[in-house]
């Protein structure tokens, strides 16, 4: 439950330092990352709630909800990105924005590694798939970084938008894999 209690602190920051990011810079792939973010807090909710007597809820509905959350999230960052590409809009260079995806790049993957830890010991199929968005996220914040770094370095207008096009496959496979209940199966 302690790992969940610092999953929602970590991805609230995670998420209010983006999004701040995006709309300062313009920046599609940060956009797609805190939205990403967004997603990871409610995940994270809907385990603890697992826990919690007053709203009890079942492991495999929260399970199906988790994978829900990432279908969802491949959406919101494909229409994101397509409608930046269509309204060519150009990002800006993002300080804020390479240190938050810098420190997601370093925490999620302990913070995905210790909750399968526990969902195997426990055979928590919520905390499994909640894994998988941590590992996920991690995904985008390597993605994301890399646009970030490259589009500073001069890069092309378009990518930003390509960064956050390119965690679309990988969202969509972990969310069929996190509606089974499978942990992450790429890392």
């Amino acid at each position: 439950m302690s790992l969940q209690v610092v999953t929602l602190a970590w991805m609230l920051i995670e998420c209010s330092v983006a999004l701040f990011a995006a709309w300062q810079a313009r920046s599609v792939s940060l956009l797609a990352f805190g939205s990403d973010s967004l997603v990871e807090v409610i995940s994270a909710g809907v385990v603890l709630l697992q826990f919690t007597p007053r709203f009890r809820i079942s492991q495999l509905r929260a399970a199906q909800f988790c994978g829900s959350l990432l279908y969802a999230l491949a959406g919101v960052v494909f229409v994101i990105a397509i409608a930046g590409l269509l309204h060519r809009v150009e990002a800006d260079t993002s300080k804020l924005g390479i240190a938050i995806t810098g420190g997601a790049l370093l925490l999620m993957p302990l913070l995905a590694q210790k909750k399968r830890a526990i969902a195997a010991q426990t055979g928590n199929k919520a905390l499994r798939a909640d894994s998988v968005q941590s590992a996920t996220c991690a995904y985008l914040a390597a993605l994301t970084l890399a646009g970030l770094l490259l589009r500073d370095a001069s890069g092309p207008h378009w990518i930003d938008q390509a960064a956050a096009l390119l965690a679309v496959p990988i969202l969509i496979v972990e969310a069929r894999r996190a509606r089974r209940g499978y942990g992450c199966s790429c890392c």
